[in-house]
């Protein structure tokens, strides 16, 4: 127990209890290591023994597992294209010319926009194996040396996955237009922001997907129903049972998907076979003919004779490619390969099957006694509509479990990059990188989701909402299209009123989807010319030729704005006014931060002992500054008589790569002369990449700083590389696993306390104290030899890490400085502020002990 007591006139003394006991070891072996098996390291989630070409069992297991995560919710869109489109602006005739177009449209839209531009095109847009917004805006990051968060540094250039691009960038040679627009890029900061904020549109629109998608799925599976009793019994029936289905699923999310996720690719799989062999049942019954429907022509007799209200419907078209983005999102749990085989010789043929039956069936059928008749079980065979629909039932549940936890994962990024609030984010698997569960999020989209359900009560209307959605999507990859939804579901009642309202939650989705594909497209032409450094040329074309049809269903959806299709814009600008008031918030603090920090002169001119009281123990000093020390140790040093004999200034960040590998993680110095025993230890995280604040990030925070001890004694070692900083060099360490040659740590009972070491080891151990609870041993070789003072730093951690870890945060309260606009004040004082109370405290995201825990509050004039 460890007692800090604080001077404050009528308090008394400040009570502090540091963590239960363990025993702790340090081991180091001389021997070699063995080679390192290819296992999955579970905080990266990398294969340290990568095989750069992949066996085509690798392959194929990968396709087959990508078809319940990546197309679930794709595989599902047959349920509602036709119906969502065959709104009150077309009608079905019996010349066929409105259902021909109709198939025409979604053949093309289906082979222009999932198959050549995401399987050929954005797939190959990469961020080392990652995919999604965040990959597009990392890797212009990166190569335009655009950086939106603060605490960069020069050193975070020399990760393996910055040397990466390097090589790649010195192997291609440059175009001189994408030579003036990195410079561009890199002076103009407007440019910068505006790029993050593409970026954020795009996260902002995936979001909602995990809104409106949960939705119409399991809707528009229960709507089979209908057929299967009167319609008085069914009203009653399908809203209740679609609503049920839906809590279920949102109250199944904190135990994980990995319970049940091997069920869901056999589902899909089910899925796209059944709707596959139901449309080759249709073609061969009803009309062989249908595939002449495949030509463009039958698009423009469409346009022609439906006009206005065709050009309206293309909203409703818009939801065959919905969930197409997710091969691109998906993409860091399987491999560029299996997703494109998947698509290429299933999916996409079960889909054009399916939509080609569905359009043979209705082609030989134009008496429609109710809006249901264009919907998706009225061509299903009458002994199989049963078995389709717990089928159907089925797949919509995986299609929106891969929604909701795409949208848990996009949170996840948002938050590690500064633009989102803290949230609590809880690890479902060990073993399983990336399943990750937030409740608050899961609980906000399992209201939304019930709000679109009942409030729309169909899915025609909730087809037409997703459908403007979805083009969004495919801009900014998911995010869009969920915010949209909500947005809709806000207004659901009013909205709905009257039956010409009801049809515009159709654009309203509609436009937010055309959106996300716009933004995807702009930053893929970046990517074109930046990364790829192809000439401008090509990205002149991938603009022209993606952006006009994405134009033209943009236009559609946009015919209806000053209607009712500004709800969706309205909802996603509330979610993009969150992340810029947080990230505003962020940087500005940040800024006082650095612009407040003590000077190393004054910490010099205090000496070894501080002017206070050093006693045993670590005091973890978290701080966002990468140099220099944070104002807030200055009113420790004032206000308390007593500190820790060893101080770590530890510094949590993230870095635009998806992952920072295990032996690059730490990157710890010394701050001031080496016997002040003062430490500043910065552990990066790629935005993908598994935070553990356990009991086993404490252990790889001592170990490496021991590691670092040792290493300073002689030349490092391998991929150690010394870096400049304004404190001093900064030594990249990595985890205790990484220490091959170097020190282990290991923890045992009391009970289990080994013997003085060997013949062979010489030992340092902790000198005996009163009923000590637990002991620290460092057990070193005879070589390489470590030299007095480095000895007695290690006895000195030794010594600190058996009193325990006490962790000292600073509570800030920002304010606005005084002469600030008022639009400042309102944004820092009423907005930032609201967001930091509502969220997550610093201690949350650390995970430290309440009793080990001291806070320290500042008042932050910004």
């Amino acid at each position: 127990m460890l007692v800090i007591y604080k001077k404050n006139s009528g308090t008394p003394p400040f009570l502090l209890v540091l963590p239960k006991w363990v025993i702790v070891k340090w081991n180091i072996s001389t021997s070699e290591s063995s080679p390192p098996s290819p296992i999955m390291d579970l905080e990266t989630g990398i294969s340290q023994n990568h095989v750069k070409r992949e066996s085509w069992k690798t392959v194929l297991t990968l396709a087959y597992q990508s078809l319940g995560v990546v197309y679930g919710d794709l595989s599902t869109s047959p349920l509602y294209v036709y119906k969502s489109t065959f709104a009150d602006d077309i009608q079905h005739s019996e010349t066929n010319e409105e259902i021909y177009g109709v198939l025409s449209f979604v053949f093309w839209t289906l082979t222009l926009i999932p198959l050549l531009k995401y399987v050929f095109i954005v797939l190959k847009a990469d961020d080392n194996g990652e995919g999604g917004t965040f990959a597009l805006y990392s890797l212009l990051c990166r190569h335009a040396r655009v950086n939106s968060l603060p605490n960069c540094q020069v050193a975070d250039e020399e990760l393996y996955e910055y040397k990466k691009d390097a090589a790649a960038t010195c192997l291609t040679p440059k175009t001189t237009f994408g030579s003036r627009l990195k410079s561009t890029l890199e002076k103009h900061r407007v440019l910068q922001r505006f790029l993050l904020l593409l970026a954020l549109i795009g996260t902002c629109m995936v979001i909602g997907d995990g809104v409106l998608t949960p939705a119409l799925s399991v809707f528009s599976a229960v709507s089979g129903l209908e057929l299967s009793m009167s319609r008085e019994h069914h009203k009653y029936v399908e809203v209740p049972v679609a609503c049920i289905i839906l809590i279920g699923l949102f109250a199944l999310q904190h135990y994980g998907t990995h319970r049940i996720g091997f069920l869901f690719a056999p589902v899909v799989l089910m899925w796209l076979l059944c709707i596959s062999a139901i449309g080759i049942y249709n073609i061969i019954h009803w009309n062989p003919h249908v595939y002449q429907a495949l030509s463009p022509y039958y698009m423009y007799k469409f346009l022609r004779k439906t006009q206005r209200g065709g050009w309206m419907s293309l909203g409703g078209i818009l939801l065959c490619i919905t969930g197409s983005e997710a091969m691109f999102a998906d993409l860091g749990h399987f491999s560029q390969l299996s997703i494109q085989i998947a698509f290429t010789s299933l999916v996409y043929p079960s889909l054009i099957l399916a939509y080609m039956g569905q359009a043979a069936y209705l082609s030989q059928h134009h008496a429609i006694d109710s809006d249901y008749s264009i919907g998706f079980y009225i061509s299903v065979p009458g002994k199989l509509r049963w078995p389709v629909l717990v089928i159907a039932i089925l797949a919509a549940v995986v299609g929106s479990q891969a929604i909701i936890t795409g949208t848990f994962s996009i949170i996840k990024q948002c938050s590690a990059l500064s633009c989102f609030p803290r949230v609590k984010i809880v690890h479902t698997s060990s073993k399983i990188h990336g399943q990750i569960y937030i409740p608050e999020i899961n609980w906000t989209l399992m209201l939304l989701c019930l709000a679109v359900t009942v409030g729309f009560r169909d899915t025609k209307r909730m087809g037409n909402a997703s459908g403007s959605s979805l083009s969004l999507k495919h801009v900014i990859q998911r995010i869009i299209n969920g915010y949209h939804r909500c947005m809709v579901g806000a207004v659901l009642q009013r909205a709905f009123a009257e039956k010409e309202k009801l049809d515009l939650s159709i654009w309203t989705l509609s436009l937010a989807v055309i959106t996300v594909m716009l933004v995807t497209t702009c930053l893929m032409s970046l990517v074109i010319v930046l990364c790829w450094h192809k000439n401008v040329f090509f990205a002149l074309c991938f603009v022209c030729f993606f952006g006009t049809i994405e134009a033209l269903y943009f236009s559609a959806s946009l015919i209806k704005f000053l209607e009712g299709a500004w709800v969706p814009v309205a909802l996603s600008f509330i979610f993009l006014i969150v992340m810029c008031v947080w990230h505003y918030g962020t940087l500005k603090t940040y800024e006082f931060d650095v612009q407040n920090k003590v000077s190393i002169n004054w910490l010099i001119s205090l000496g070894p002992s501080l002017g206070i009281v050093r006693v045993r123990g670590i005091g973890l000093i978290h701080t966002e500054l990468v140099s220099g020390i944070p104002a807030i140790f200055s009113h420790f040093v004032t206000n308390l008589p007593a500190f820790h004999q060893v101080l770590v200034f530890l510094c949590i960040k993230s870095v635009p790569v998806p992952h920072v590998r295990a032996k690059e993680r730490f990157l710890i110095g010394y701050i001031g002369p080496r016997e002040y025993r003062l430490y500043r230890c910065i552990v990066r995280y790629g935005y993908r990449d598994v935070h553990k604040d356990d009991m086993e990030f404490e252990k790889d925070l001592v170990c490496s700083i021991a590691e670092f001890i040792r290493s300073g004694n002689h030349e490092p070692n391998g991929a150690k590389a010394d870096l400049e900083s304004e404190d001093g060099k900064m030594t990249v360490v990595g985890t205790c696993c990484t220490h091959t040659d170097g020190i282990q740590l290991r923890e045992d009972d009391v009970d289990n306390i080994e013997s003085a070491g060997t013949s062979e080891l010489r030992e340092i151990g902790s000198p005996p104290v009163i009923q000590p609870r637990k002991r620290v041993r460092f057990r070193l070789p005879d070589s390489p030899k470590i030299n007095r003072a480095a000895r007695e730093e290690l006895q000195e951690l030794m010594e600190a890490r058996e009193a325990g870890i006490a962790y000292i945060l600073g509570h800030s309260y920002v304010r606005a400085k005084q002469g600030s606009s008022m639009l400042k004040k309102l944004v820092i004082n009423y907005g930032y502020g609201f967001l930091r109370r509502n969220s997550r405290a610093p201690a949350s995201t650390l995970s430290s002990p309440h009793a080990s825990t001291l806070q320290v509050g500042m008042v932050y004039h910004v």
